[in-house]
């Protein structure tokens, strides 16, 4: 378990993390939401002593990272795959960091195996693909065969086969009871992998919850429905005290009805249906609608007049901050 209370980070008069208090549980992927700016990585970061805390506290299974003697054995991160020794083979990369937090050797060609890169142990990580470099990055994570387990941007480079291995590597790894913490900006692919949400803007905590009650609570269901009798089922629903709105192809929206309770109705009064399906938006628009007032970088058109984002990084953003990139890679070994 990973347990936050208060924490909190300033650059300057800039706060990134403003008193942020969570736990991410084991068993399940608890997914790590936020506009680019949010705090997210810092956050991460502080998770791994890479950065200090301004205050509060982090602790793994109840201790401070720093306080584990040998930390890959108990958490496994993946920030940035680039932090990889490039002159290094995959597999020298991993026996160092093996090395260093006695793990038996064998266990380096193992996770190569694990993430598909046996084939290529040997050859320096400087030529690898992004999606090469991402496997190692993830191999490096699971090299302590550790209860806990960090990603961010996982799926950052890999090909549809890759995304699929590494969804069912989380659900998998949950499923033994590890704790799985990942972030993303794909919600596509998030809501097909968390159970859980934490949800953070300008370094606040905005929602921690279930995946079904986020996308319950920040957006609107309703029931479409079809019918070539349309102005018979607008007089039924009128009696109803039910609204419909016109969707477009000769189809009708309703709120506050579910699809049983008009299908009912429809077949009372004889009224032929071609369509009644549940419409729910996606966790993007659920997504989308939560943190509207939060994000801090907005694009804009060159037509619209609104002046151009302000360029470079900004305290609090997803960029690296550290001198050199200095990686959760580099802190473990």
């Amino acid at each position: 378990m990973i347990e936050l209370e208060g924490l909190t980070k300033r650059f300057g008069d800039k706060v990134a993390v403003d008193h942020l208090t969570f736990q991410v549980r084991p068993g399940m992927v608890t997914g790590f939401l936020g506009p680019n700016g949010a705090g997210k990585s810092t956050t991460m970061r502080m998770m791994l002593d890479l950065d200090n805390p301004t205050s509060g506290t982090v602790r793994i299974d109840g201790r401070h990272y720093h306080e584990l003697d040998e930390p890959l054995k108990y958490i496994g991160a993946l920030l940035d795959a680039k932090s990889m020794h490039g002159g290094r083979s995959a597999y020298n990369n991993l026996l160092c960091l093996a090395q260093s937090n006695r793990i038996p050797t064998s266990r380096v060609a193992e996770v190569l195996d694990m993430v598909g890169l046996g084939a290529v142990a040997r050859k320096k990580s400087k030529g690898f693909s992004l999606g090469m470099g991402q496997r190692l990055g993830i191999a490096s994570a699971l090299l302590g065969d550790p209860e806990i387990l960090m990603f961010d941007e996982p799926v950052n480079g890999l090909d549809p086969e890759g995304i699929h291995w590494i969804r069912n590597l989380m659900k998998a790894l949950a499923g033994e009871g590890r704790t799985i913490f990942v972030s993303s900006h794909l919600m596509s692919e998030m809501a097909l992998t968390a159970d859980h949400l934490i949800v953070i803007g300008q370094g606040r905590l905005l929602a921690d919850t279930s995946m079904a009650d986020f996308i319950h609570d920040n957006s609107r269901s309703y029931v479409r429905l079809r019918s070539p009798q349309q102005e018979r089922l607008r007089d039924v629903l009128r009696e109803e005290g039910l609204t419909a709105v016109e969707a477009g192809e000769g189809a009708l929206e309703i709120d506050g009805a579910t699809t049983e309770a008009l299908g009912e109705l429809a077949a009372r009064h004889g009224i032929v249906l071609h369509e009644l399906s549940s419409q729910r938006a996606s966790l993007e628009e659920a997504f989308m609608q939560m943190t509207a007032g939060s994000v801090e970088y907005h694009a804009h058109s060159e037509h619209d007049g609104a002046p151009p984002p302000p360029a470079g990084p900004r305290w609090g953003g997803e960029w690296d901050r550290s001198p050199g990139g200095v990686s959760d890679h580099g802190k473990g070994a």
